[in-house]
């Protein structure tokens, strides 16, 4: 299937059952995300990333500016988990 923006394949994914991953600070969290998104801070990711589900499910991470999502997306490939996709900025949703 083909996708002709980075918005697309994110929907596409979560419509597939991928959990949405806000890799941004619990304060920015709570000002707003995207619903239904799992608050891991980038800096918690790789301690907390138990509380994800299976490194075989599929993960769609998104941050403010799309460095940390990028980051954390290394972090958890390292980790073993093999579907992970950086949406980058929530506002590319």
């Amino acid at each position: 299937m083909l996708f002709h923006s980075r918005s697309e394949t994110a929907h596409a994914w979560v419509k597939d059952g991928a959990l949405l991953v806000d890799v941004r600070s619990p304060d920015e969290f709570a000002s707003g995300h995207l619903e239904g998104a799992k608050n891991i801070p980038v800096g918690e990711i790789e301690a907390r990333s138990g509380e994800l589900g299976p490194k075989d499910a599929k993960y769609v991470v998104y941050c403010h500016s799309g460095f940390r999502a990028s980051r954390a997306v290394g972090i958890l490939e390292k980790q073993g988990f093999t579907h992970l996709f950086s949406l980058g900025p929530m506002g590319a949703w």
